[in-house]
């Protein structure tokens, strides 16, 4: 007979008490902790001992005598996705995957899944096989090598993957997942827990990757315990309006690549494509010639990407002058106005400053100051910015010009999109270049000049 007890866990960082009160002493939050039962185990959800999926040792072992393999991945037939999760899939990997309802995370991993030439293991808790056949004729798959389960029941899913014995297993979503064992409802902190450690367990044993498919909260978080986080090997962000066509996959953590990746991808209704060259569809088509905008040469992880930085600068109707930001963080903004006014005598008191990054691009880069101070200055003289003319440097708190990374990369860039001045910090090393002329700056001032603003 199975022993249960009542535990009081926190809904945001998952922390447990033996009694309830009113705030987290962890997180702080108010009015998260909420009562559960938990029931001990009487028996191993999956049993390693008896399977043939069994890889990997149980015994330990010394690091002198672990011989090291080269790694071979999973490649994908989507080199976006190939370049988030740092050049394809590593077996035994846990990844998560969090976003906005319908911003098209089942779509994205049933895509996978139908142009892998492995063995697929989709198992769907929120879909039946008809639904998601649907979606599947929509994207017009050709393999044959994905299996759909719909199931929430943690054990059978096990079982079926013994029978089947799946290269790749998709979850979707680990919310919907419930075990026999814990005696709590479905998507409660101890069943995310329990589902989740028990995955992680069979993923390390048979080497199988497996994609958790998460919800998010109203905050923008995956929904449930910070510590599913810590508890996965790779964290992903699917971002985008679901308005719009484009999506942007962001990687938050990764044990086996870079954390700075992106991939960009169009949304249509045979699936996703993947946009190879993102500058094209970050920068507007211009008919005419507008003051108050200005490209970057921006960097996103080990990808260059020119981005186009919007301002309007107009007389406040009201006491108070607004500051509205869409891309960058508005601190961000606070600050470099707060440069022009003290170190170039830019008068921001009576203002209102509207900023906006195209494409719906949240970045994050300080590569993006010396733009959007340039699109400030343009829009508020209404002066329009040379249209071949671009933008890479840090503004510091003197008002100095300030170097910033890979600026051999940001200007191949510029030069292969056919920009023929990119202005940039007299402190960075002299730049060879053939076509593209580099314009030096050592302060703001320098910029207001420059720009004949």
């Amino acid at each position: 007979m199975l022993k249960s007890k009542t535990i009081f866990f926190c809904q945001n960082c998952g922390a447990r008490y033996p009694k309830w009160q009113g705030q987290c002493q962890k997180c702080g939050k108010w009015n998260t902790i909420e009562e559960q039962i938990v029931q001990n185990p009487s028996k191993k959800i999956w049993d390693n001992s008896k399977s043939e999926l069994t890889k990997s040792s149980t015994s330990p072992v010394l690091i002198s005598e672990i011989n090291v393999q080269s790694e071979n991945r999973i490649i994908t037939m989507d080199s976006e996705f190939n370049r988030v999760m740092g050049g394809g899939i590593v077996p035994g990997s846990i990844v998560l995957l969090g976003g906005e309802p319908g911003i098209g995370k089942s779509t994205l991993f049933l895509q996978l899944s139908l142009t892998l030439n492995q063995k697929v293991l989709y198992v769907s808790g929120e879909e039946s096989e008809n639904q998601i056949k649907l979606r599947a004729d929509r994207i017009k798959h050709s393999k044959n090598n994905c299996f759909i389960y719909p199931e929430s029941k943690l054990e059978n899913i096990f079982i079926q993957a013994e029978k089947i014995g799946p290269d790749i297993i998709i979850i979707d979503s680990i919310q919907t997942l419930t075990t026999n064992s814990i005696d709590s409802v479905q998507g409660s902190i101890t069943q995310l827990r329990s589902c989740t450690a028990e995955l992680i367990n069979f993923a390390k044993k048979t080497s199988i990757p497996i994609f958790l498919i998460g919800h998010i909260n109203k905050d923008g978080n995956i929904a449930g315990p910070k510590i599913l986080e810590h508890m996965v090997d790779t964290v992903l962000q699917f971002e985008g309006d679901n308005k719009h066509l484009y999506r942007i996959l962001r990687v938050k953590k990764n044990r086996f690549g870079s954390t700075n990746e992106i991939g960009i991808y169009e949304m249509f209704s045979g699936g996703l494509k993947e946009i190879l060259n993102p500058s094209e569809i970050l920068i507007g088509n211009k008919n005419e010639k507008l003051s108050g905008t200005a490209i970057c040469a921006s960097v996103e992880g080990s990808r260059p990407i020119m981005i186009e930085v919007q301002a309007l600068v107009s007389t406040a109707v009201y006491g108070t002058p607004q500051r509205t930001t869409t891309g960058i963080n508005s601190k961000r903004l606070n600050m470099l106005l707060a440069v022009l006014e003290k170190r170039a005598g830019f008068n921001v008191v009576s203002k209102d400053i509207f900023i906006n990054i195209t494409g719906g691009l949240k970045v994050e880069d300080t590569a993006n100051d010396l733009a959007i101070v340039a699109a400030i200055l343009s829009s508020s003289g209404d002066k329009v910015i040379d249209e071949t003319s671009c933008f890479a440097a840090e503004i510091g708190l003197s008002g100095e010009v300030r170097p910033v990374n890979r600026m051999e990369q940001r200007i191949k860039e510029a030069e292969k999109l056919g920009y023929s001045k990119i202005f940039i910090s007299k402190y960075c090393d002299k730049m060879p270049t053939n076509k593209i002329k580099v314009i030096y700056l050592s302060n703001i001032t320098d910029l207001m000049s420059m720009l004949t603003i």
